[in-house]
């Protein structure tokens, strides 16, 4: 069943208006900027260890990261709620977000949601608009507040999902799935799988996952008239999985489609209606080019 967004449905999430708090003195982060730099050295090193086995490998831990972890999961699940699923499959698709070395679930969820709620505002844990392309693509992670591990301070923005002692627990061990992952490669793939499919695939994952903080409130093309500076980009939709139409769902933010049109790919939308066709998801809220902007609070 497919659930179209109108304006007479109700976005009734229930979320802290509290902004995240920043450091003044935005000093440096020392131990996320070494982790990002070793990261990037291990990205860099993977180009002499090259074989087809671990760009393969890369590929797939790629997609399920951050196509399933942080699009279908952390994003359009449970940010959004944009449709329904088994409670193992939310669980799963909140490892698979572990995975990309973005926080656990509560931290992304609670970060998005103030974002949309602030968005390109005063309080924007990441604008461009507000403190440049620098700070909303990388800045904020190196001299921000390092809220990761504070699952108590999370939980007020994120309430629904700390009902749930899971996502407690990963929230505060985010660091466990990434790390048994690593482990996991460098054992059974050697050095190569390792550094492709554990420090590039992590690095790009990163990047692309931050483009859409920052290039997507700069460049691209504005579909809906929204109240903050988010655009539509091809580009980063395609290296996204469809997170790149980033105007569109500003406008529709409950909405599980980002590419409204059949010329606007959405991998993530095409792998729902794959899932929805084998019954694992259903409820699938979504928005049409002629819907009516629905810009509140996520």
């Amino acid at each position: 069943m497919e659930v179209y967004i109108s304006a007479n449905i109700k976005q009734d999430f229930i979320v802290s208006k509290h902004t995240i708090p920043l450091s003044n003195g935005r000093k440096i982060n020392w131990p996320t900027a070494v982790t990002l730099l070793l990261l990037h050295i291990g990205a860099v090193a993977a180009f002499f260890f090259f074989s087809w086995k671990a760009l393969a490998i890369a590929i797939v831990v790629h997609w399920i990261a951050v196509g399933w972890g942080i699009s279908l999961g952390y994003h359009r699940l449970h940010t959004h709620q944009s449709y329904q699923c088994p409670l193992w499959m939310e669980y799963f698709l909140a490892v698979c977000g572990t995975l990309t070395l973005e926080g656990g679930p509560m931290f992304w969820v609670g970060t998005h949601r103030i974002h949309h709620a602030k968005s390109d505002q005063p309080g924007d844990p990441h604008s461009p608009v507000l403190d440049g392309g620098f700070w909303a693509h990388i800045g904020w992670i190196l001299f921000g507040e390092t809220n990761h591990n504070d699952t108590i301070l999370m939980i007020k923005h994120a309430p629904d999902l700390s009902k749930h002692r899971f996502y407690y627990w990963l929230n505060t061990n985010h660091w466990v799935p990434p790390t048994a992952l690593g482990v996991l490669l460098l054992v059974f793939g050697g050095l190569p799988v390792f550094l492709w499919a554990g420090c590039l695939r992590t690095v790009y994952g990163l990047h692309a996952t931050w483009l859409v903080n920052s290039a997507t409130h700069m460049f691209g093309k504005r579909r809906f008239n929204t109240r903050d500076d988010s655009r539509n980009s091809l580009i980063i939709a395609l290296l996204t999985f469809g997170e790149g139409w980033h105007n569109n769902h500003h406008a529709h933010q409950t909405s599980a489609r980002h590419g409204l049109t059949w010329y606007e790919l959405d991998i993530s939308w095409i792998t729902l209606k794959m899932l929805r066709a084998v019954g694992l998801v259903w409820g699938i809220r979504t928005a049409k080019v002629d819907s009516q902007v629905l810009q509140k609070a996520a």
